[in-house]
């Protein structure tokens, strides 16, 4: 018998529909449940369209066209003439699971014209906190080279672009970069490194909300709860703890054209095996140089789909790829080069879970290149290459023979591409300490025509929003129950 809605059920839904703007249900929906595309392996294949259409363009140019690089991301924006001019069309050139990510599209830009971070509950205009706490989206650059010693974390609202492009732009110090039950953000051209536990204070969240932090881990960049999310040309290093991690929820992911290197735990993906809202994290790690001084966990998956492509594995001490509670990862066309030791010769790892059990997680090795007798396990799917993948494997699949030209960019543009030159493996980096007299820290909106990004929903119309929900599926279920 089909059951139809009481007059109580209804009225519920209608009230919630009317109370929410159509961005606004959208949103509250993705920051209280889990938010993930629906067909994952839709988004592989348009990964691959995306590269291997770069590299037919680069293979019928001339010498002349120093831009093209067959990566599809650098190729997108640093082929338009001068991207100063133009610099948000960067938001247009994301692929993978992130590339929805709108970052301050459409928004104001605003200039960081100081460099201090001496107050994080009342933090100066002009300074990369006040920058970053903004509810309207922003497009954030740098009036010159600097070092940004933070204090505490630093804590992102929604639609928020930092854009070190045009300036040698450090990030270091206490918590370092923390998006918590936020969207819409993108982190372009900057380097993060020596991030230290701190907090047990206050910090700004908004420029209504104070909240008291408890100590942080000491990550480079934490993503707690939050989606859309792009990191690019970065570069990340000696950190307390990882050096991105993705937790809680998470989701629409990508990690794309940086340089890792001296850390133990890089990167972790999902908060713990009993956490169900991981399984749908998904997550593109795509062009990046995993370079010296790594141990593990590039990165280390729970749950969630994973897609790994056309990176350099350079080194690792224990292992590349580790995961528990049945991830899915998809790796294609990446160079592992093994390091010497014998018994660290595999990309893969299971952790804590015995081969009755990982045997049936789909984790797939597609046209990747393994050097100095590297081997990759995979598993389920992956290791029958039936079922799911049939259709991506009949694409043509990116050659790992070109990852030096796709990866010869990752990390920082414009100077030294990682961090070793803080450990005198390079030339230092100018620190700017500039204050502004003007109170004029917002440019004017580029004549792009791109309609600026909603803000994103307050955490009280959230959580209203989520018990007007649990209210209606109560509601209902009990009255089918009654039939």
């Amino acid at each position: 018998m089909m059951f139809l809605p009481s007059s109580t059920t209804i009225f519920l839904f209608c009230l919630f529909a009317s109370l929410s703007p159509p961005f606004l249900s959208a949103a509250a929906f993705n920051l209280t449940l889990p938010h993930q595309h629906p067909y994952p392996e839709a988004v592989v294949q348009e990964v691959q369209r995306r590269v291997n259409e770069s590299r037919r363009v680069l293979v019928s140019t001339t010498e002349k066209d120093q831009c093209l690089t067959g990566n599809p991301i650098d190729d997108c924006w640093r082929c338009a003439g001068d991207w100063a001019s133009n610099r948000q069309r960067l938001a247009d050139c994301g692929i993978g699971f992130g590339q929805d990510a709108m970052g301050g599209k459409g928004g104001k830009i605003y200039i960081v014209s100081d460099s201090s971070d001496s107050d994080t509950v009342e933090p100066k205009p002009g300074t990369l906190r006040h920058a970053v706490i903004q509810t309207e989206p922003l497009w954030i650059i740098f009036a010159a080279d600097m070092t940004i010693k933070l204090k505490h974390e630093l804590i992102f609202n929604s639609y928020k672009t930092v854009d070190g492009r045009g300036a040698n732009v450090h990030i270091t110090g206490g918590g370092c970069i923390t998006l918590q039950y936020i969207s819409n953000v993108i982190i372009h051209n900057v380097h993060i490194y020596n991030c230290v536990p701190t907090g047990n204070t206050n910090i700004r969240s908004s420029p209504t909300h104070v909240g008291y932090r408890s100590k942080s881990d000491g990550d480079a960049i934490s993503i707690f709860g939050s989606r859309n999310i792009w990191i690019d040309h970065c570069a990340l290093s000696h950190c307390t703890d990882g050096l991105v991690d993705a937790i809680m929820g998470s989701t629409a992911i990508t990690i794309s054209n940086s340089y890792f290197s001296h850390h133990d735990e890089v990167m972790l993906l999902g908060h713990d095996d009993k956490y169900l809202p991981d399984s749908g994290m998904q997550v593109t790690i795509a062009f990046n140089y995993f370079g010296e001084g790594l141990v593990q966990r590039m990165p280390r998956c729970r749950r969630g789909y994973i897609h790994v492509v056309n990176n350099d594995f350079t080194e690792w001490q224990m292992y590349a790829i580790g995961g528990s509670a049945n991830p899915t990862i998809n790796s294609q066309a990446n160079r592992y080069t093994a390091p010497a030791d014998p018994s660290a010769k595999e990309v893969t790892k299971r952790v804590d879970t015995g081969e009755g059990e990982w045997s049936d997680w789909n984790w797939r090795t597609d046209g990747d290149l393994m050097v100095n007798g590297a081997f990759f396990v995979p598993s389920g799917d992956g290791a029958r290459v039936t079922g799911q993948y049939a259709k991506a494997s009949s694409l043509e699949p990116k050659s790992a023979e070109l990852v030096d030209r796709i990866t010869m960019n990752a990390g920082c543009l414009g100077g030294s591409r990682d961090n070793n030159m803080m450990y005198g493996g390079g030339t230092t980096t100018s620190t700017s300490q500039s204050h502004s007299n003007s109170d004029d820290f917002f440019g004017m909106i580029f004549g792009s025509g791109a309609k600026a990004a909603p803000p994103a929903p307050t955490p009280t119309t959230t959580i209203f929003l989520s018990v007007l929900i649990i209210s209606v599926l109560y509601i209902w279920s009990n009255g089918a129950g009654q039939l």
